[in-house]
């Protein structure tokens, strides 16, 4: 068990209401910048050594807490942003306690895990623990579209680390932990075609989206399952009226795989479908963003600590392969060694029921909590 005391999973649970109740759309800089703000406050108050980077490009600012030690630190880092806009708070996601289950906007990805890592690091410094290497807290602003911006300042920190924590949402009806996660492309996809009169004139036209379709059934024949390969196509545009022929169409491409080399190939394959026939012009920017996430012995390594911390803490704690990207993907794929999905158990990412098990925030917090103390 680790030597800081986090407190009951009630008294997390009261401070995390506050943090979900303040929207943070990754889309608005100044809403992700006010929970920045707090969380900037909370730091310095008990002594951390304090980074702020502004934000660009319209996304939020970086925030990079260290605290003090020798050697090599032990990054961990979450993002604050969440996909939802404001409003949900007043229209059919509130803040709101169901038995066991806790609901609120970003609540499960991943409010919960990140306050739990900055929660872990404030009463580290607050009650003077002692780790076994410095701590670096990297808070970042664009996780739900990519971080575009906040990459180069995780793989900057990372590079210097000895180990990545990443504070995700656990996964499935058990909590697992995450050793490994594929890697993700993305494509954007324009349709350029030529208008006509669909009854008067229709031989003069050339029908982008009737292209498009083509496209779309073309990128969804990569589809390997066996291979760990997947694609989906969303959303889709294009025409403006019934008795046009539709001049511009288009779509975004989703690439999931499981290997460097699958990221490559596929990436090429898609990039390959642009060009120019017949009249119709497709053009395709885009690529791999996210490389794979392979599970390493070092990764195990970190995974087997984690393990005999959560027994200690009175719970199984699984390891589970998961399809989705996360910051974890980058640091990984330097070779630092990256453990995943060390935030609340819950369900509903991305959805409407979004949720913590909000009893889990305490054991939950221990183990994230022991593994910055004795790594």
């Amino acid at each position: 068990m680790p030597s800081t005391e986090i407190g009951t999973s009630q008294r997390l649970l009261d401070e995390l209401r506050g943090w979900v109740e303040m929207e943070t759309p990754t889309t608005d800089a100044a809403a992700v910048n006010r929970l920045m703000d707090h969380a900037q406050a909370e730091l310095a108050s008990v002594g951390a050594v304090l980074e702020r980077i502004p934000g660009v490009r319209g996304f939020g600012d970086n925030l990079v807490a260290r605290t003090p030690g020798e050697g090599k630190p032990i990054l961990i880092a979450g993002h604050l942003d969440t996909v939802w806009d404001h409003g949900k708070l007043t229209s059919d996601m509130p803040f709101r306690i169901d038995g066991a289950r806790a609901h609120g906007p970003g609540i499960y990805d991943m409010k919960a895990g990140s306050f739990l890592a900055f929660h872990a690091v404030r009463e580290i410094l607050r009650q003077g623990t002692r780790t076994n290497r410095p701590i670096t807290l990297l808070l970042t602003p664009d996780e739900e579209v990519g971080s575009p911006t906040s990459r180069a300042w995780i793989e900057a920190e990372a590079a210097n680390a000895a180990a990545v924590l990443i504070p995700e949402p656990a996964g499935g009806p058990q909590g697992a932990c995450v050793t490994a996660r594929k890697g993700v492309g993305r494509f954007d996809v324009k349709i350029h075609g030529v208008s006509a009169h669909s009854g008067g004139n229709w031989s003069d036209g050339r029908s982008a989206v009737v292209a498009l379709a083509g496209l779309i059934m073309k990128v969804h024949a990569m589809v390997d399952l066996p291979r760990g390969v997947t694609t989906n196509v969303a959303p889709v545009w294009g025409g403006s009226r019934p008795n046009v022929i539709p001049p511009h169409a288009g779509c975004e491409v989703d690439l999931r795989v499981g290997t460097v080399a699958d990221g490559e190939e596929f990436e090429a394959r898609i990039l390959a479908l642009a060009g120019e026939h017949d009249g119709i012009r497709i053009e395709i920017t885009g690529g791999m963003n996210r490389p794979p996430m392979a599970e390493t012995p070092e990764i195990l390594r970190l995974f087997g600590i984690a393990k005999d911390l959560a027994t200690a803490a009175g719970y199984n704690l699984p390891k589970q392969h998961r399809g989705g990207g996360s910051d974890g993907n980058f640091t990984a794929a330097m070779g630092i060694p990256t453990l995943d999905g060390l935030g609340c158990t819950g369900a509903g990412a991305h959805a409407p029921y979004e949720h913590i098990l909000w009893d889990d925030l305490a054991p939950r917090g221990r183990v994230l909590c022991g593994l910055l103390e004795t790594l």
